[in-house]
């Protein structure tokens, strides 16, 4: 697999078993991607596991309101020949009522005809790359443990979302990566503690 990233210069060293060849490039998003974005995400989430049988995808019309909100904080896509094929975006989180440096990451998505190739993880490593270099502090989510464990997300006893199974909302500090095993315990103890909402847009 061969990646371009126009994002920040990084460059991604990618491990990956995949038999087939990709050409992909990972940009920050622009005006001519909105209506491929909202396209691909509606087609990704229809018929989501997660979803009521029936209901229609809301996904692509939060990422529109984030958007227009002007907290569209991170909106990265990867493309390769045939177009815009996986989507992230993350936006501001409030911790108590209070915003703070913490971000949520998601929706995420991949073309379903893509998905299962590694495309969807190599967006969310440039993606916490992104948001760390704008100085968060962490980020939040909520998805599948067995996933999302891969990439250092775990539950949190001092973060919580109403209405939410806890196994399914995870946290990741952005001290992670770089910190020693001291700077961690007291990482750990720094790691805000509330009830987290999101941007109204999910609403």
């Amino acid at each position: 697999m061969a990646i371009k990233c126009l994002y920040l210069n990084l460059e991604i060293k990618v491990k990956m078993r995949i038999t087939m060849t990709i050409n992909m490039t990972i940009r920050t998003e622009t005006t001519a991607d909105h209506n491929a974005i909202e396209t691909l995400t509606y087609r990704a989430f229809e018929n989501h596991p997660h979803h009521s049988p029936g209901a229609k995808p809301t996904e692509h019309l939060i990422i529109n309101k984030l958007r227009d909100a002007g907290v569209l904080t991170v909106s990265l896509v990867a493309e390769d020949d045939t177009g815009i094929i996986c989507h992230i975006a993350l936006s501001p989180v409030a911790i108590n009522g209070v915003t703070t440096n913490w971000y949520g990451l998601g929706p995420v998505a991949v073309a379903p005809e893509r998905q299962g190739e590694g495309i969807g993880r190599q967006l969310i490593e440039v993606s916490l790359t992104a948001i760390k270099s704008q100085h968060a502090a962490g980020v939040v989510l909520l998805g599948e443990p067995e996933y999302y464990g891969r990439f250092g997300f775990e539950t949190h006893a001092n973060l919580t979302l109403e209405g939410v199974p806890p196994e399914y909302f995870m946290i990741k500090s952005l001290c992670d990566d770089d910190c020693t095993t001291t700077d961690k315990a007291t990482a750990d103890k720094a790691i805000p503690v509330g009830e987290v909402t999101y941007h109204a847009a999910f609403s």
